[in-house]
């Protein structure tokens, strides 16, 4: 109740500020002179007006946060300003009669001024596209990040334009993640960053049900060829919700909202995959509507993995060998509706509605052999498993977006339902040394996430340098968990309730109130300081539910405050350095928390833990980038502690059986650096790459010694791709991947590898638009299968896991395009709901030796 009442008084405060009418100069006072970068409120005021929008001469693309000065012709002098927004517009408004240039500048082009544009009284002037020309002298510079544009550092985030490698095309979007400078992605599609799994991934600055069920699962049912760029934001500020310690991953997907009628058609089959999307979108006056679905099918996917495992009991040591062959085979579905609609020109309303669905299907060829103290087996057992891992989810969101007149001021009420029903099952028949099933065994887990939000944010400049954000947010979550057990004898047997586990589930309500101010400072020596605080308070409501009594999960509310502080200065010759500080929290998600008992191999079983408290991570962060003649190079440093940080922890039984849980240990820091370049050896062609490698120290302070432990070590990971473009629309790109030896509280796990190289045609028709394209990539042909080793030691226990791999692939691509857009329609930008807080990913059930199934 307490964060209801925190969330309607925030709710209130928001509105009656955004009502009032901006303040202006109190009688008498002196104007303020402009400074380039911003509008003048003191300026003298009239009701003319110039809009226009700035390009790159070379690409086309929007040109952002440039300056546009308004000179007066007669004294020479600017007499106000503004910046270019995300894409390339500008306004300048309530101008006095007279004769006046824009005069446009901005790091690594040339100034541009305008003819002399005349305003007299209520003169409306819309100078349409302004072309900015890379400068003479750093053009070398330009043809780095802007004939590639595969790598962009803007002012907050790092920036990778996935549909600008052909290597993509066919693919999912956990093979995109890699090739993002800072990301990691595991075997399984788990992401990280630095070296933390604890991001918070976003799909078109949306949260989604999804992505809190499994981030690798989400990743799987996005198509490559849907995704145009990945956002990577370490340092959010406080606006951000206060989840995702290491920082924020947003997916941009394909979209257009012009003015007109497309189809977009893309279709792709290879050895291991193939995937089919339709996307129309039709926009007439103030409305605009889409309708697309995208579909993609895994298949010829084999596994194949070895385990050796040790347990020590006094002088009695337990051998547990096993070996496996795996199949597996998905489906996944996407198809979303949207729709927006300019209510005035200052008001925009937004609607979309998503499905998503997933078909997961996989089987397993398990054999055992016991070794109770020697070397001779004593007992040889076989399982024939097979899993379903299927979902559903629904997004609706709701958004309302108004401007004023001042530039910059906005308010935005956004709303949000989100839910995942989920069946992660599976059915097993259990062998003895002969060819007739003694046994079965099953576990059915269904369960939901479902998320409820209503945010509303407001921002204005104060002063001419200065801008105000504030808001508040409420975030409503239920979590349920359904989970059963069966056993049945021989072939035939009915099933029955296993008597060694009861049936059980697990209802957990989380409700969070959030506010947040955040103050960003430019000064005249090109310093920018963004500070802000959040607060945010959680109160949980959990209990289990079985047959008898339900035990009531006694969790404390609380509340966090999390701080944030961004620094940026730019220098001469193209450099910029920014330092960072922020707070973070992390809640565990649903697949940290689920109790249910994963045996489908019971020698290593897994369980969630509904007990689990929230983490707390310190950052720190210097980041520099320069042009060294054709030559970019962007870099950081980092330091990170997290306290309470939650961790897998395995323990063992007399049996041998190896159980994997998750516990707040004592505390995980990381320490590294990220480095990342690109260079111009020819005009059209382009080598970049990066290596990011950190020192990562991770201690338990488990008061139970079989369970304490520390590890630490060195991890580094490097990236290497090539972009040639050559004549009549045919182009070649290649990528790399190596990930080097991981840290685990427990172990270590062995580095992996990926590479890829493809070729594409574009068609373009007669008036020398791109039309459609065909290409073909292959991934990892040089070999058929490679091999990832975990190795894990405790008091109690051994582990030995060999993976074997087999990823070779050949991919053909096709697309189309029907129809044009044209840019008669202004458009404005649309907000939507982040919910940048709960931990996910890393939380596979199954474990390590059930990865392969």
């Amino acid at each position: 109740m307490k964060n209801l009442i925190l969330f309607s008084i925030i709710c209130c405060s928001t509105l009656s500020y955004a009502q009032q009418p901006p303040a202006g100069p109190p009688p008498g006072a002196r104007p303020t002179p402009a400074i380039p970068g911003t509008v003048n409120p003191d300026a003298p005021r009239g009701n003319g007006k110039i809009t226009g929008v700035l390009t790159d001469s070379t690409t086309n693309k929007p040109v952002e946060f440039a300056t546009i000065a308004l000179i007066n012709v007669q004294t020479g002098k600017p007499v106000d300003g503004t910046t270019s927004d995300e894409k390339g517009k500008f306004s300048l408004t309530k101008l006095v009669p007279g004769e006046y240039r824009l005069q446009v500048s901005f790091l690594g082009y040339q100034n541009k001024e305008t003819r002399v544009l005349k305003i007299e009284r209520g003169t409306d002037i819309n100078v349409g596209n302004v072309a900015l020309s890379p400068d003479v002298k750093t053009l070398q510079e330009v043809n780095v990040v802007g004939q590639a544009q595969m790598i962009e550092e803007k002012v907050d985030r790092l920036v990778y334009n996935a549909d600008k490698d052909v290597t993509n095309k066919g693919g999912d979007a956990a093979e995109v993640m890699r090739k993002v400078p800072m990301l990691s992605v595991d075997l399984d599609g788990n992401v990280s960053l630095r070296g933390s799994t604890n991001v918070r991934v976003l799909i078109n600055n949306k949260p989604s049900t999804i992505v809190a069920a499994s981030v690798s699962d989400a990743l799987k049912q996005i198509p490559a060829d849907m995704i145009k760029s990945v956002e990577v934001i370490t340092s959010p500020s406080a606006k951000y919700d206060a989840e995702g310690s290491a920082g924020i991953i947003n997916i941009i997907t394909k979209k257009n909202t012009l003015q007109g009628l497309t189809l977009n058609m893309d279709a792709g089959v290879g050895n291991r995959g193939s995937n089919l999307g339709l996307n129309g979108n039709y926009r007439a006056g103030k409305m605009g509507f889409s309708l697309g679905g995208f579909g993609r099918a895994n298949y010829n996917m084999k596994g194949k993995f070895e385990n050796t495992q040790r347990s020590f009991f006094g002088d009695v040591t337990t051998e547990t060998r096993q070996m496996a062959d795996s199949r597996n085979q998905f489906l996944f579905g996407n198809y979303q509706l949207g729709f927006d609609y300019d209510i005035a020109k200052n008001q925009s309303l937004t609607a979309s509605l998503r499905y998503g669905a997933q078909n997961g299907k996989s089987s397993q060829n398990l054999a055992t052999a016991f070794f109770p103290g020697g070397l001779v087996s004593s007992e040889t057992s076989r399982r024939d498993v097979d899993i379903k891992n299927l979902s559903g989810t629904v997004d609706l969101n709701v958004d309302y977006t108004r401007t004023f007149k001042k530039p910059q001021q906005e308010l935005s009420i956004l709303t949000q339902f989100s839910r995942n029903n989920r069946t992660n099952d599976y059915e097993a028949e259990l062998f003895g040394n002969t060819a007739i099933i003694t046994g079965r065994d099953r576990n059915d887990n269904l369960s939901y996430n479902q998320e409820s939000t209503i945010q509303i944010d407001y921002q204005t400049p104060i002063k001419t340098n200065q801008q105000l954000e504030f808001g508040g947010k409420g975030i409503f979550r239920q979590v349920d968990s359904d989970y059963k057990y069966f056993v049945s004898t021989g072939p035939d047997g009915a099933y029955g309730q296993d008597p060694l586990r009861p049936n059980n589930g697990l209802d957990y309500n989380q409700n969070v109130a959030g506010t947040y101010v955040s103050y960003t400072y430019t000064s005249k020596s090109k310093y920018t300081v963004k500070a802000g605080t959040r607060y945010e308070y959680t109160v949980i409501d959990a209990n289990f539910r079985s047959e008898t009594p339900g035990q009531t999960i006694d969790i404390p509310s609380y509340g966090n405050l999390v701080p944030s502080i961004n620094i940026s200065k730019a220098l001469k010759g193209g450099k910029t350095v920014k330092v960072a500080y922020n707070r973070r929290l992390q809640r565990p998600g649903i697949q940290f928390l689920n109790p249910n008992v994963n045996a489908s191999n019971p020698q290593n079983i897994t369980f969630g833990n509904p007990y689990l408290e929230p983490e707390l991570t310190d950052n720190v962060e210097l980041s520099s980038s320069v042009f060294i003649k054709k030559t970019y190079l962007n870099f950081s440093l980092f330091a990170r502690r997290t306290d309470n940080s939650i961790e897998s922890v395995r323990s063992t039984t007399q049996d041998g059986v190896i159980t994997t849980t998750y516990q707040n240990i004592g505390h995980k820091e990381n320490y590294g650096a990220n480095v990342f370049g690109n260079i111009t050896l020819l005009p059209k062609w382009q080598v970049g790459g990066g290596v990011d490698t950190y020192y990562s120290y991770i201690t338990n302070n488990s008061p139970t010694a079989s369970l304490n432990a520390s590890n630490s070590g060195w991890v580094v990971t490097g990236r290497l791709f090539t972009n040639l473009s050559l004549k009549n629309g045919w182009g070649v790109q290649g990528f790399g991947f190596m990930q080097g030896r991981s840290v685990q509280l427990q172990g270590y796990q062995s580095g992996f590898g990926f590479y890829t190289l493809g070729v594409k045609k574009d068609f373009k028709d007669s008036k020398g638009q791109t039309k459609g394209s065909l290409g073909l990539a292959g991934e990892n042909f040089l070999a058929n299968r490679f091999k990832m080793q975990t190795q894990l030691t405790s008091p109690t226990f051994q582990q030995t896991n060999i993976n074997y791999i087999y990823n070779r692939g050949v991919r053909l691509t096709f697309s189309y395009r029907i129809g044009k857009m044209s840019f008669d329609q202004p458009q404005r930008r649309k907000k939507s709901v982040n919910n940048d807080d709960v931990k996910d990913g890393g939380g596979q059930q199954g474990g390590e030796n059930n990865r392969q199934r």
